[in-house]
């Protein structure tokens, strides 16, 4: 199983690089955030209304004016607030939207060779979890850092003015709270990133678990796979556990505290009222301007929690940005479809010139200079042992790996210096394992490809053998695959891919053990139709089967990563004992054999 990404340092540069994540809505944010302000405004108001209010009660004046601009205050205040509310939320859709459309890009540029490293689900997990912990960082979080520290001067400015002895005892309590909740909130950011990493692995086992879903119900694995999940899933609940007693141990210190200064307030302050120095309807205030304080306190809390979240979430999502991933050149939104094979093109040479390759850069090598030309309008099979890098050879050319050494050479221009759309749109290439994507049939056919016309459809399928199947489904072309393609067998998905890549009308031609899931009937037609491509089309197969290269104008044979021998079939029966021992064994079934 592949191992998830080591989780960063949680290092970044504060709110500079949070406030980047939420450019896309910052005016948004702004207006949101206004009007959270001006609802506080209209909250910071209301003590010293209710102290006129008092006021005007203890002298018999009219209370009916004050009660009336307290109420309208008050609800004044909640709509501002309801406002600001929703604007920030859909600011934070917003955000969480152009982060994943960001990320999305990014994954699906990355290079081969980190997306067989990296778990799928830990991708998944990052373009999922991590991103929504954005919304609440980027919007509500910033927002309420501000109009928090607002709050909190601009109470504790109007409390100065009640009472600077009880003020001083409000700011010692303040000062506590706060060293108590920086200390909580850092511990808060790294059980996220933790709780974010676990999630992360846990959806990379059952991604694990699903690839091969009929193989394991048929090795009778379920228990075991359903015990691998289980503990991933419980791991993850530890991890959210230890991240809710640090929020636990946070929120709970914040009140406490403040609720022990409004207890030492209150007598302080009544004390003070005992002595005559103080008015009852100044402390009532002032009482008043307590309880207020626990909202901007709160809100700072909370943001500051969700600070230290952002910075692990944004840590985990850098990372991503971080990987190795190809460039998109210039490559259009979607490629139109050849209008029909007889258009005027000039067929690929292929050239692999003293060609080393591994993996890993380093020895064992999978390629180890090899050297052999492929000409335009041939078709060219390779084959080997098991092994031997054959399949390799089309990676090379596709461009999803780079040669250590030596160069791979299309129309006589390394495919290094090919812009990779371009390239890629010259190229029809049929994987071995044949997957198919859910959708239709029509889906995977497109592929990658603008509309096409359904008799440009119907020529592809006649070609790839796979008309009849389709004439025989109720929607036709419109029916759907399956995950995975696996509603289809294996030979129906490999005709598929065929005709995806016949569609393509390609200047060249892969095809990576194309007849492996056919029957004889359709593997005779399907050599028909490969004989007919290469008039029009240079190809090259990768095969087992002696049937697939009896009739190739060249047969290269690898072995060990090295080109054994080049030449036709009648050539290298004479010539090569290792082609005469693999056309007499299973790695080349004659037909009929």
């Amino acid at each position: 199983m592949r191992e998830p990404m080591p989780e960063p340092p949680l290092r970044l540069s504060s709110w500079r690089t949070l406030l980047r994540y939420s450019a896309p809505a910052r005016g948004r944010v702004a207006l949101g955030g206004a009007f959270t302000f001006l609802g506080t405004l209209a909250g910071l108001s209301q003590p010293l209304l209710a102290q006129q209010v008092l006021t005007a009660v203890t002298y018999r004046r009219p209370v009916g004016p004050l009660l009336a601009l307290l109420g309208g205050l008050l609800l004044a205040g909640a709509v501002l607030l309801a406002v600001g509310y929703y604007l920030l939320e859909s600011a934070g859709e917003t955000v969480v939207l152009t982060m994943r459309t960001r990320l999305i890009r990014r994954i699906l540029r990355l290079r081969v060779a980190v997306t067989e490293q990296i778990p799928p689900g830990d991708l998944l997990s990052r373009l999922v979890s991590d991103t929504t912990l954005l919304r609440q960082v980027t919007t509500q979080g910033l927002v309420s850092a501000v109009t928090g520290v607002i709050s909190l001067i601009g109470s504790l400015v109007l409390m100065g003015l009640l009472d600077r002895v009880l003020l001083l005892v409000t700011i010692t309590a303040v000062c506590c709270m706060t060293v108590t909740v920086r200390w909580s909130a850092r511990r808060i950011g790294k059980a996220t990133g933790e709780a974010q990493a676990a999630v992360g692995v846990m959806a990379s086992t059952l991604d694990r678990s699903l690839g091969a879903f009929r193989t394991v119900k048929a090795a009778g694995a379920e228990t075991v796979e359903i015990a691998r999940l289980t503990g991933t899933a419980r791991g993850a609940w530890q991890l959210g556990l230890r991240l809710a007693r640090w929020q636990a141990v946070s929120g709970t210190t914040a009140v406490l505290t403040l609720q022990v200064s409004f207890l030492v307030v209150l007598g302080a302050g009544g004390a003070r009222v005992a002595a005559g120095t103080t008015p009852v309807s100044s402390l009532i205030a002032f009482m008043l301007f307590m309880l207020y304080l626990n909202q901007p306190i709160t809100a700072l809390s909370a943001a500051y929690g969700q600070y230290q979240a952002g910075v692990a979430a944004v840590a985990r999502l850098e990372q991503v940005f971080a990987l190795p991933a190809e460039q998109a050149g210039d490559e259009p939104a979607t490629r139109t479809a050849v209008p029909g094979p007889a258009r005027e093109r000039r067929l690929a040479s292929v050239d692999f010139q003293n060609v080393v390759f591994s993996y890993s850069s380093h020895p064992p090598w999978v390629h180890d200079d090899v050297t052999f030309a492929v000409p335009p309008g041939r078709l060219t099979a390779v084959v080997g042992p098991s092994g031997a890098g054959k399949s390799t050879l089309f990676a090379l050319v596709e461009r999803f790996y780079d040669v250590t050494a030596g160069r791979v050479l299309v129309d006589g221009r390394d495919v290094r210096d090919w812009p990779l759309d371009e390239l890629r749109s010259a190229i029809g290439y049929v994987e071995q394992d044949t997957p198919a994507l859910a959708g239709t049939l029509r889906d995977n056919l497109t592929l990658g490809l603008g509309p096409v016309s359904d008799d440009r459809l119907g020529a592809a399928l006649a070609t790839a053998r796979l008309d009849r199947f389709v004439a025989g489904l109720p929607d036709g072309l419109d029916s759907e695959v399956g995950y995975r393609g696996g509603v289809l067998s294996g030979g129906e998905r490999q005709r598929l891919s065929i005709a995806r890549a016949l569609l393509r009308a390609p200047r060249l031609l892969l095809l990576d053990e194309v007849t492996s899931h056919l029957d004889a009937a359709n593997e005779q037609a399907l050599r028909d139709s490969i004989t007919a491509a290469a008039a029009t089309t240079t190809v090259m197969v990768v095969a087992h089967r002696l049937s697939t290269v009896v009739g190739a104008d060249q047969i290269v044979v690898l072995e060990s990563g090295r080109v054994r021998a080049c030449g036709t079939h009648t050539e290298l029966l004479a010539a090569d004992p290792l082609y005469r021992t693999l056309a007499a064994t299973q790695l080349l079934v004659a037909p009929g054999g």
